[in-house]
C-alpha cells in the first residue's frame, strides 16, 4: 500500500459516496488508475464494504449505553454460547471481548430509558452465563469514530 491507497482510503473513508472521478482528482490520478486501486483494494480485503453513517438522533434513539459483562466462566464453550447469542440481537450494535473487571462490553443505542428498560429484559438478560452487567449511560459523545488513521 503506497501513498496514493492511503489518500483513497481516507477519501472513501470519510465519505464513500464520492464518485470515484471525484476521488481521483482529489487523490491526483487518472479515473481508470484510481478505479483499478479500488478494485484492488476491494479484494485485498483492505475495503471491507461500504454503508451510509446515520444520525442516531435523527432516528430517535437518544441513549448511548455501554455495558460491561462478566461471565460465570471463560471456558472456550461458555464463551462461544454467549458470542453466538450477541449475534442474534440487533440491539447489540457492537461486542467487544475486553481485559480488564469485565469480559464484554457492548454498545446498545436506546430510544429512552424505558426502551433500554425493554432492551435490557428482553435481550441482555437472556443472554447466557451472564454474572453480572453494569449499564453506562453515555451523557454526550465529544468524539465520535469517524474511522481509522490511515497511514
Amino acid at each position: 500500500m503506497d501513498h496514493f491507497d492511503s489518500k483513497i482510503l481516507s477519501e472513501l473513508q470519510s465519505d464513500s459516496g464520492k464518485s470515484i472521478s471525484e476521488i481521483a482528482e482529489r487523490v491526483n490520478l487518472s479515473l481508470s488508475a484510481c478505479h483499478r486501486r479500488i478494485k484492488m483494494l476491494e479484494e485485498a480485503g483492505v475495503i471491507d464494504g461500504y454503508a451510509a453513517r446515520l444520525d442516531r438522533h435523527a432516528l430517535g434513539l437518544e441513549a448511548d449505553v455501554f455495558v460491561e459483562i462478566s461471565l460465570t466462566s471463560q471456558s472456550q464453550e461458555t464463551l462461544d454460547l454467549f458470542e453466538k447469542a450477541v449475534m442474534n440481537y440487533d440491539e447489540i450494535l457492537e461486542c467487544h471481548l475486553t481485559t480488564g473487571n469485565a469480559d464484554y462490553i457492548i454498545r446498545v443505542a436506546a430510544r429512552n430509558v424505558p426502551d433500554y428498560d425493554r432492551i435490557h429484559r428482553n435481550c441482555l438478560a437472556k443472554l447466557p452465563h451472564v454474572a453480572s452487567m453494569r449499564s453506562t449511560f453515555a451523557l454526550r459523545a465529544i468524539k465520535t469514530w469517524k474511522g481509522y488513521p490511515v497511514l
